[in-house]
């Protein structure tokens, strides 16, 4: 069975760093990829899902974005962040984890380590 896959957007500086500090809480078997060097069809998903939000594949193939996809990561980690990821997953927090990942994305420029490259494409 192949592992659970971390997807990132490798040309954001912000996201590089914040998966610096995923890969050293998450178990060695979790794949972790930049979409661009990805073969983001084998892993059930596509470039602009992947341009847009952070990527979870599941072991089984079941594709998390953007805020769940973050509560997967948690998960994943093991005590005590998986407490928080299990948190993130039921409601309210669940009801708010979205919006509060949609605004740090659209502003990932402007945050610690962003650069004008991390700005987010605009959609159709």
């Amino acid at each position: 069975m192949p592992s659970p896959t971390l997807v990132f957007d490798g040309d954001c500086a912000f996201c590089t760093s914040a998966v610096g500090v995923a890969r050293r809480v998450l178990p060695a078997s979790v794949t972790v990829v930049a979409w661009q060097f990805a073969d983001l069809a084998a892993l059930g998903t596509t470039a602009g899902r992947a341009q847009q939000e952070v990527l979870w594949v599941d072991a089984d193939g079941t594709v998390s974005g953007g805020a769940a996809a973050v509560a997967r990561l948690l998960r994943a980690a093991g005590l005590p962040l998986s407490v928080l990821g299990v948190l993130i997953s039921l409601p309210p927090l669940r009801w708010v984890a979205p919006p509060v990942y949609r605004l740090i994305a659209a502003n990932r420029h402007r945050l610690p380590g962003g650069t004008p490259a991390c700005r987010l494409p605009l959609r159709d």
